[in-house]
């Protein structure tokens, strides 16, 4: 075997270098392929798996070239300071995703070929498990409810259905409308259940004089 020095550590083969480099790029495209399949959200990045994958080779090379060598390191590290990265994830799981990626790279090209895989396998597994069964998540619906209702009407009427299908009601605003002929109310409504959400509204529409009903579901994860 013919051993040539292509990094600052010393002789390398040229065998054991590709090996690296195609290791961290399959285990940052199983992460990438981990990513796509889990995401929920509204804001998907292709360019943001992009980076994953690549995030993998990029980081393998550095080690590769840096080796052994100290003074490689310090100046590899000099380098990439100079490099300001301006793109800002806001999403703690996008940051960890590309984390484990620069991980698996890191480890590929130091030749932790074994903990390159097993971290990236438990990552994987893990990130999978905490998808599927929800772990972490609140199982609450946070609503605004909109509706006119005439000065002359019942109130008690309407708190008494508000009451009945929501585990928690606020008034959150109350306003004369309709030149003093009507008043608008808006609550903050929490549904044990989503599916409960229309029986609430035809409830509300069979009060005599109520008009303009609205009910607004926002999932408190989601950022819009």
């Amino acid at each position: 075997m013919i051993e040539l020095s292509l990094g600052y550590g010393g002789p390398s083969s040229p065998t054991s270098i590709l090996l690296s480099l195609l290791l961290a790029l399959g285990l940052t495209q199983a992460l990438g392929a981990v990513y796509t399949w889990t995401f929920r959200g509204m804001s998907y990045s292709t360019g943001l798996v992009h980076a994953i994958v690549a995030s993998g080779a990029v980081s393998c090379m550095l080690m590769l070239a840096i080796g052994n060598s100290i003074a490689a390191g310090l100046g590899i590290a000099g380098g990439l300071a100079i490099i300001r990265f301006r793109t800002a994830l806001r999403d703690p799981r996008d940051m960890m995703f590309v984390f484990a990626a620069l991980g698996a790279g890191i480890a590929s090209g130091l030749g932790a070929h074994l903990a390159a895989l097993a971290g990236t396998a438990a990552f994987c597994l893990t990130i999978i498990s905490l998808t599927y069964t929800e772990f972490g998540s609140q199982r609450r619906i946070d609503g605004l409810l909109r509706f006119q209702l005439p000065i002359t009407s019942d109130e008690s009427a309407v708190m008494a259905i508000l009451r009945r299908h929501t585990r928690f009601v606020a008034l959150v605003t109350l306003r004369e409308v309709a030149q003093g002929q009507a008043m608008e109310h808006a609550y903050q409504v929490r549904l044990g259940d989503p599916r409960h959400r229309t029986d609430l509204v035809r409830a509300l529409e069979a009060v005599p004089g109520i008009q303009d009903i609205s009910l607004l579901l926002q999932e408190p994860t989601v950022e819009i």
